[in-house]
């Protein structure tokens, strides 16, 4: 016994001495020895700054991960919030990724307030109490926290609703010298807009970084720019205002025709902010204005809506940018924290970082000057045929790597297990318009067509989970979907908007007796190599609907699940779950169209592939899909994955995974 407790010592040793060289490379969760053995932290919501996702541990791997089972489970609000309001009521869509820092467990509940727990038991350690009682419940879950420690002095930080609060790790109790009272306003000026975000915070030196999701979709064509701001950590002052679209004077504002700068909005941080602490940089992932899908009132490229901008943590000021879709009318947003990646390029070292999109690109740019470290070509894309719209004549496109994930639809991407089914599909898409990508929005009419079938869509490609890179390795893997949707649009009635034309309904488009309108796979991970630029592996992801009827005599392999997946990667082993349903809940599929996507758009299933070749060590069903990002780490010389887990049917929680 202790000969088998000694050798268990050792490999957690030398997984935290990785871990430790990785944290000086890139931030990666930090190991430490304690009284009970070594302990390997996860201090950022995506494990570090870089937002690799990457832990350097692998007591459980490719022997031991058969053996998984379930450690604690944790419903999404504590017991005593619930006592408060015992008629309480919360979204199933669970998003939140826990922090584990010096042996406690932090995430934000279902209602976004801060729990403490323990990390090998889910008990609880303490809850943050609304301030104003149960009348104060009210509230949605955030994806995660942001921890910020100098010298003695440490402090959480969180966003709900339209505060920023300071909260201290020993008790969850707010820190008064933050702000007013430990909170700060969060709102944009006196605007009728309320201030809304489901992001992390992320800290850079002493600086807090706050995003928004602003509505890209407003009745008007007037919205509320998303502006990025720093607060001071220590005083909840702001520091400083990254204005998303250029004001008067600024970089960018003549990419704005006829002034249109001055009233259109969005184009916000909706998603995660990394950073590069050496050097000082915040890398910010902007999205679409408004209107979304229209742009005819905002001629122009547009800056720095779907543009990737580094800019000085300390002051805000811009350093460099990357337009990546330029006057975007797709919902093209940058939708994921960009990965700050270390590799080797023709024998040079490269601080990277690298963007994934919707559109299936993963650009790759040194991060410290801007540089592509591949050429990025500006290709001829089709233009709008909408009154009004002027697209821009091209589009970015990495030479490097190649796309992750199909792009636009031609009539070869149509289903063809049988000839009958090829046959339904021609069939469908007489009544839409197709073609390649960026092939743009077009008119919805009674007579003509319903609209331009996209892919990817709205959801991607990748999505909010992003990607996660091996510093080890150079590799990156990426979760995508390959999910169309129709973007159609409407004339404005001018009763109700003073747009000229808004987005119609944004269906998915019709399936074939009750399967998706393309091939798959409609749901997959594709393994990168950075240092190469080349696809070295892709697999399927989940096994979408191949036990339909129609395609059961076929023996088909898995043909993927199209849910938003975020992945986990440790030494050995890529985590990902499939994404539940209730997730892309709010894309409304008529009860009278037959499925458009696999049944289910994501599924139960958590699963450990082995990240050298796709394959598949380790799977089990949940009670419910997963709906936050996976995190690991080690406490007491005994490595946890946990997971954020809900639906339409089942109850949000966390659940946490062990090897007995």
């Amino acid at each position: 016994m202790r000969r088998t407790l000694r050798r268990a010592a050792v490999v957690l040793m030398v997984a935290a001495s990785a871990a430790a060289v990785s944290a000086q490379q890139a931030g990666a969760p930090t190991a430490r020895t304690v009284r009970g053995g070594v302990e390997v932290e996860w201090r950022s919501y995506s494990a570090d700054p870089g937002s690799t996702k990457y832990a350097a541990i692998d007591q459980i791997n490719a022997s031991n991960v058969g053996k998984l089972a379930i450690a604690w489970r944790r419903p999404a609000v504590d017991g005593s919030l619930r006592k408060l309001d015992p008629s309480l009521r919360f979204s199933n869509n669970f998003r939140a990724t826990p922090l584990m820092i010096g042996g406690v467990l932090y995430s934000p509940n279902g209602v976004g307030l801060v729990e403490a727990f323990h990390p090998s038991t889910g008990r609880t350690i303490w809850v943050q109490q609304p301030a104003g009682g149960a009348a104060d419940l009210k509230g949605d879950s955030t994806r995660g926290l942001a921890y910020w420690r100098s010298g003695a002095e440490a402090r959480l930080f969180v966003q709900r609703g339209e505060s920023l609060m300071a909260l201290d790790p020993k008790t969850g109790r707010l820190i008064a010298g933050f702000g007013a009272g430990g909170r700060v306003n969060l709102r944009y000026g006196t605007g009728p807009e309320p201030f809304n975000w489901s992001g992390a915070p992320q800290v850079c030196r002493d600086i807090v970084i706050i995003g928004s999701s602003m509505s890209d979709s407003p009745p008007n064509k007037e919205g509320t720019p998303g502006d990025v701001r720093g607060y001071d950590a220590r005083t909840g002052r702001l520091r400083w205002t990254f204005h998303v679209i250029p004001r008067e004077g600024e970089f960018g504002v003549d990419t704005w025709k006829q002034d249109s700068w001055r009233y259109t909005g969005h184009a916000n941080l909706w998603s995660l902010v990394s950073v590069d602490e050496q050097l000082g940089y915040a890398y910010l992932p902007l999205t679409s204005p408004t209107s979304d899908m229209y742009g005819g009132h905002r001629l122009g490229d547009n800056l720095f809506s779907s543009t990737l901008v580094a800019v000085n943590c300390l002051t805000g000021e811009r350093v460099w940018h990357h337009q990546l879709v330029h006057h975007d009318l797709w919902d093209y947003d940058l939708p994921a924290a960009p990965v700050l990646a270390d590799i080797t390029v023709d024998g040079r070292r490269v601080r990277a970082v690298v963007q994934v999109t919707k559109q299936a690109f993963a650009f790759v740019f040194d991060r410290a000057s801007g540089q592509p470290v591949w050429p990025i070509e500006e290709r001829p894309v089709p233009k709008s045929t909408t009154p009004g719209e002027e697209t821009s004549a091209t589009q970015p496109f990495p030479t490097k790597p190649p796309a992750f994930d199909r792009q636009g639809v031609t009539v070869d991407d149509l289903i063809d297990f049988t000839p009958e089914l090829r046959a339904a599909a021609l069939e469908i898409v007489k009544n839409y318009v197709i073609g390649p990508v960026f092939t743009p929005p077009s008119l919805k009419t009674v007579d003509g067509t319903k609209g331009t079938i996209q892919l990817p869509g709205s959801v991607g490609g990748a999505d909010w989970q992003g990607a996660a890179f091996d510093p080890e390795t150079g590799m990156l893997y990426v979760p995508s979907i390959a999910a169309p949707f129709v973007a159609d649009l409407v004339a404005g009635n001018p009763k109700e908007t003073n747009l000229s034309f808004t987005r119609g309904t944004r269906e998915f488009p019709p399936g074939v007796k009750g399967l998706p309108l393309v091939k798959p796979p409609y749901g997959r991970i594709t393994a990168i190599d950075l240092n190469k630029g080349e696809i070295i592996w892709s697999v399927p992801n989940g096994d979408g609907p191949r036990d339909h009827p129609l395609l059961e005599h076929l023996n088909l392999p898995p043909l993927g699940n199209p849910g938003r997946s975020a992945p986990l990667l440790t030494r050995s082993l890529l985590f990902v779950g499939e994404g539940d349903p209730i997730m892309v809940a709010r894309q409304r599929v008529p009860a009278s169209m037959p499925l458009a996507i696999a049944p289910s758009a994501g599924d139960r299933t958590f699963r450990a592939y082995d990240k050298a070749t796709g394959k598949v060590l380790w799977e089990t069903d949940l009670p419910a899909g997963t709906t936050g990002a996976p995190m690991t780490y080690v406490y007491d010389g005994k490595q946890y994955v946990v997971v954020a887990i809900g639906s339409q049917e089942h109850p949000p929680e966390l659940v946490a995974f062990s090897v007995p």
